[in-house]
């Protein structure tokens, strides 16, 4: 199969673009499409012909369920059955994030395929926040599904090119919409009623925090080693393994814990790149990425995570070793990332 890289960089490509991936959906087929966080791979998601067809493109198991994206916030009710004990928490999280990088876990409605939700009873829904996937979703007029457009378990893809390296050959199309803007993958969450405020329960860290969320309901964090790698897992990206790159990844807690090998080549992961913090002057290290330089803003560190990461697994070293990150607001999104990278 040939994959053809559409442009979206004027008005005219653009619409050409917009009608060539949405008769690509309509006829049950993939498209890699941009999002405010990492480029999806969709699918229609009421057509099980059409997602079993992601799943063979990324080789992912059947067992890991999808997001469904919606391209506006009534259609949430089409996909979804909203109980009424947590409807007004749905209605001001969605009134507040969407479109954003915010994902919802809610009982499914049945026209639904199992294929999406790996057999669960609940499906994942958000609305996205980048222009060019919500101008071919209102085009198609139904929802689809749409994973990370990378191999299972290896780096999400912030740019084209970075689809490209992973599924070229494996799809018929990348619309290229240019690098995402916010660089870590939603964050999700489930809803349950609690004794004196909803509890906000969040399976996965993202760029929507704690801080965020707390307005809404008391925040609870899903426990990392509920997740074995044989089990269905509530929402995507769960498994303790993913988010991989080809290069083995360690993270460390504290500089003692690095111990080099005679003869092999290391980067660092650094995440503002200062002295004090007591990584930069422990090896004479072959390569040095920073990810948010002097200031150390874990927003931007989470934009430029996938990326960077990218660039150092196309080093020529051997191993890279990471920083360890604030644990709390992105940066707990950060570390979610970084411990599946090296688990």
């Amino acid at each position: 199969m040939e994959t053809q890289i559409a442009t979206t960089d004027s008005e005219i490509n653009t619409n050409e673009t917009v009608r060539q991936a949405v008769a690509l959906l309509q006829a049950g087929d993939l498209v890699a499409l941009p999002t405010e966080t990492v480029y999806g791979l969709a699918a229609d998601a009421l057509d099980p012909a059409a997602v079993e067809k992601i799943f063979a493109a990324k080789e992912r198991p059947h067992f890991d369920p999808l997001i469904v994206h919606v391209h506006h916030k009534d259609a949430l009710y089409e996909v979804a059955e909203v109980p009424e004990e947590i409807r007004k928490t749905v209605v001001k999280l969605t009134e507040t994030f969407w479109p954003g990088p915010l994902t919802l876990v809610l009982p499914r409605r049945a026209t639904i395929p199992d294929l999406v939700t790996g057999g669960l009873d609940t499906v994942a829904v958000r609305q996205t926040d980048h222009p060019v996937f919500h101008r071919i979703l209102r085009n198609f007029g139904g929802p689809v599904a749409a994973p990370s457009a990378n191999m299972f378990g290896q780096l999400s893809p912030t740019s084209a090119q970075a689809v490209v390296d992973q599924l070229d050959g494996r799809i018929p199309l990348i619309v290229d919409g240019g690098a995402c803007g916010r660089g870590l993958e939603s964050t999700i969450v489930k809803i349950f009623p609690g004794e004196k405020k909803p509890i906000i329960e969040v399976l996965r860290p993202g760029p929507i925090t704690e801080i965020d969320l707390k307005k809404f309901g008391k925040v609870v964090f899903a426990k990392r080693n509920e997740v074995v790698e044989d089990s269905a897992p509530e929402a995507p990206g769960m498994l303790q393994s993913h988010y991989a790159p080809h290069k083995p990844l360690r993270l460390l807690e504290r500089p003692e814990d690095f111990s080099p090998e005679e003869g092999k080549r290391y980067a660092l992961l650094s995440y503002r790149g200062q002295q004090k913090d007591g990584y930069l002057d422990l090896h004479e290290w072959d390569e040095i990425a920073i990810l948010s330089p002097g200031s150390g803003r874990v927003a931007e560190a989470g934009i430029r995570l996938f990326h960077v990461i990218r660039q150092l697994d196309f080093s020529d070293v051997d191993e890279i070793i990471s920083e360890p990150f604030p644990d709390r607001g992105v940066g707990k999104a950060i570390l979610d990332k970084l411990r599946k990278a090296s688990s």
